[in-house]
Formats: structure tokens, sequence, C-alpha cells
């Protein structure tokens, strides 16, 4: 299975390198008021990638703290059992016994 997961990994690294070969023509990207940016494909699309994967981080840090946060309170307010409590003793005659079953 170890030996898979290095192939897979190898074979999605070659894809990757193949495909930043062959897109290295120039592309504009066009932003607003007249302003325009030309790079090889490769690095406008590894720029989205960073771009998106730093957006999505953003995003997910409020509900992160926030779960953090309560996580904290609870551990704190978590009040611990006793060591060991002596067991109660069952009377005999508290017992019910069933015959056949």
């Amino acid at each position: 299975m170890r030996i898979l997961t290095y192939v897979l990994r190898g074979f999605i690294f070659f894809v990757l390198v193949a495909f930043a070969i062959n897109n290295q023509q120039p592309v504009t990207v066009n932003w607003f008021f007249s302003y325009a940016w030309t790079a090889p494909l490769v690095i406008i699309v590894l720029a989205a990638f960073v771009a998106g994967t730093v957006f999505g981080v953003l995003a997910m840090t409020p509900a992160w703290w926030r779960h953090r946060r309560r996580a904290r309170r609870l551990e704190t307010t978590v009040v611990p059992a006793p060591a060991a409590l002596p067991a109660a003793p069952v009377a005999p005659d508290a017992m019910v016994v069933r015959d056949g079953l």
C-alpha cells in the first residue's frame, strides 16, 4: 500500500510538471482601471490557487477561534469525578432470582 501511495504521488507530481511545461505562454489578466498583468499561465494559476487557499483559511479562522474558546471553556468547567467511591452493599433480600431464565 505504501508503494502505491508513492507511485500515485509521483504520478501527480509529473502531471503537474508537464502542465507547467506545456503552459508557459504569456497570458494577460485585465483588472479594473486599465491595469493589466502579463505573466505565464502557470504563474497565474498558481497565484489563483494561493489566493483561494489564503481566502479559505481566513474565512475559516473565526469559526476555529470560536471552537477553541468553547473547547477551552468546557475543559475548565468539567469537574473530575472522585477517585474511588466504595461500592454500596446489596442486601440479599433486594436481589430477585428467577428460576429457569
